[in-house]
């Protein structure tokens, strides 16, 4: 189930680079853009300083980040809420994501302090697209479904099949 890639010096650096800070806690790179630069990484569930973090999946790509904050600042998490609430069969898929984001970052190992918790607002609300986006560019299609929906929702602003760097 393990996904990403090593992560390389020159990778620190472009990610340095993309997030105006160190990286912390960087055990692999989960998705790259076409360039080969990073656009997602997989981070361990305790930093190296001790504290939990429970966002397994990080979107780092400026671009993505972007475009995915356009997506936000329009009110499209009010819609998927709405949306979550009167569905029960998109309850189930996104509680379904929800597992599969806790199975993932358990590979890593074991943080009590953020059992059951996955990021993005999994399983009961839609908060945070970025988080959800990173898991889908991370793990692949048809896990998360308001990930997915993100992606199709930035045609024509950002797409993992042209590079944005």
């Amino acid at each position: 189930m393990t996904s990403g890639s090593a992560v390389s010096e020159q990778d620190l650096a472009v990610l340095t680079e993309q997030l105006g800070r160190e990286p912390r806690g960087v055990v692999a790179v989960a998705a790259r853009c076409r360039c080969g630069r990073p656009t997602v990484v997989r981070t361990a569930p305790r930093l190296p300083d001790g504290t939990p973090f429970p966002t397994s999946y990080y979107l780092t790509h400026p671009a993505a980040v972007r475009a995915v904050s356009t997506l936000e600042a329009g009110g499209v998490m009010a819609e998927m809420n709405e949306r979550l609430a009167a569905d029960a069969g998109l309850r189930a898929a996104y509680a379904a994501a929800h597992e599969d984001y806790l199975a993932r970052r358990a590979e890593l190992g074991h943080v009590p302090e953020i059992d059951g918790v996955s990021a993005g607002g999994m399983p009961t609300r839609v908060k945070c697209l970025h988080a959800l986006l990173a898991h889908t560019l991370a793990v692949g299609p048809g896990v998360n479904p308001f990930g997915d929906e993100t992606l199709a929702l930035l045609a024509g602003r950002w797409s993992p099949d042209r590079c944005a760097c």
